[in-house]
């Protein structure tokens, strides 16, 4: 029997190439096994058309090596067999093995992202947030760029959580937190520092008034009424801005510059104030 060749498949990734051996290998028993079931029909119906006239020995002989190629091909149907369940044991093992690694992969990936965001707004914790400012100083001291850090502060928080519960005060800081983020480009980065602070690094700052624009954008926008469960609650801001390298040259001293400029925001109640 002239059966067609096999071809393997070497562009397939590794469980998908296993797959197709499979189903070749399921297609060849199928091949083998009717060859051994055609061959014991003929055997069958040679030893009843020869019955006792089948004195010569070539006709002996011929009828036992026709038995033989029989068992052999019923052999290697069972070997073939024994090889489709190894495969099919493998398949299983590298499914397992995928869903496994895919698993380990996502939990990793959910792990990091704990380890660097804040949990109740989701925004860039601390730690992402000195990372981010570090790698935008490096930048802004290779290109010769300017940047801000805007050190956000809400004022009167406290009453919130005392009047209406820290559940309020939880959806308070979510809702400032989604409004902070509207104004964010790409580069730019927002980070709930804890409480009711925040950092906000500002790339590519090209001059004082656009990023005092910015700031008053970010004021307006807070002081809009939170719309919540209890009714409308309305929250002020206050925010110190700091300018590198006027202000600081160091990630340390910029933030520090912001904090000291928001208290100054805070007492004369400007909304935003640029450090000294």
């Amino acid at each position: 029997m002239n059966n067609p060749p096999i071809q393997p498949s070497p562009s397939l990734a590794p469980s998908e190439s296993l797959s197709s051996v499979l189903g070749q290998a399921e297609h060849v028993q199928v091949l083998v096994e009717q060859s051994a079931l055609e061959l014991s029909t003929v055997n069958s119906v040679l030893e009843q058309e020869v019955g006792v006239q089948a004195n010569s020995p070539e006709v002996q002989q011929a009828l036992v090596q026709s038995q033989a190629v029989e068992e052999k091909v019923q052999d290697a149907s069972d070997k073939l067999a024994l090889v489709t369940q190894a495969l099919e044991e493998e398949i299983r093992e590298r499914h397992a093995m995928g869903a496994e690694l895919a698993l380990v992969t996502q939990q990793e990936q959910l792990a990091r992202h704990a380890a660097l965001h804040d949990a109740l707004t989701g925004l860039p914790n601390r730690t992402l947030f000195h990372d981010r400012l570090e790698h935008g100083l490096a930048q802004a001291r290779r290109h010769e760029l300017a940047l801000a850090v805007m050190f956000l502060d809400l004022d009167g928080f406290k009453q919130v959580n005392d009047t209406y519960g820290h559940d309020v005060g939880d959806a308070v800081l979510q809702t400032v937190a989604e409004r902070l983020t509207e104004n964010t480009r790409d580069d730019d980065t927002v980070s709930r520092l804890g409480g009711d602070e925040f950092l906000y690094l500002l790339m590519g700052a090209t001059d004082e008034q656009s990023v005092a624009n910015l700031a008053q954008k970010i004021v307006n926008r807070i002081q809009v009424p939170c719309q919540l469960s209890v009714g409308e609650i309305r929250v002020q801001l206050s925010i110190g801005v700091a300018l590198f390298p006027k202000h600081g040259e160091t990630a340390e001293a910029l933030i520090k510059a912001a904090d000291t400029a928001m208290y100054l925001a805070k007492r004369d109640r400007s909304g935003y104030t640029f450090a000294k």
